[in-house]
């Protein structure tokens, strides 16, 4: 005998909706910005840690160098990082923010804020839900 579960009672499924509407808010809060999420995404890593080498960066983000380096090279060619190679050893690529991805920062997360703000969401219900999220990754990563 076959238990059936409704889609609507997987977690997984729950899972999946939210990281899609996620999505969909942060194109539209970035949207002003010219920064799509993943964009985003390595921005705050380098506004955590500036002068990242390219492999400490993926490690963050838990991304390959294939994935990182298109965004990486988007974000400078739209200002928003300088790519180096170091004299000493030109297998190295240290990411860094420009003016423009330093001067930003406090504006984008504003902005963030203040479209999070639209929804019923406080600041407790965000911290709950983050400790759960973060349950669930150790869980899952083991």
């Amino acid at each position: 005998m076959t238990n059936h579960v409704n889609l609507a009672d997987q977690l997984c499924f729950s899972v999946y909706n939210v990281n899609r509407l996620f999505n969909k808010f942060y194109q539209e809060a970035l949207a002003p910005y010219k920064l799509t999420y993943s964009q985003y995404l390595v921005m705050t890593a380098l506004w955590e840690h500036d002068n990242q080498e390219l492999r400490e960066l993926g490690a963050a983000l838990h991304l390959s160098s294939n994935t990182l380096t298109p965004l990486v090279r988007r974000l400078e060619s739209n200002g928003w990082v300088n790519r180096l190679h170091p004299v000493n050893d030109k297998r190295r690529l240290v990411v860094s923010l420009t003016e423009k991805g330093r001067e930003n920062e406090d504006p984008i997360h504003q902005t963030l804020a203040d479209c999070l703000g639209k929804y019923a969401l406080t600041r407790d219900d965000y911290q709950r839900a983050l400790a759960l999220n973060e349950k669930l990754i150790t869980a899952l990563s083991d």
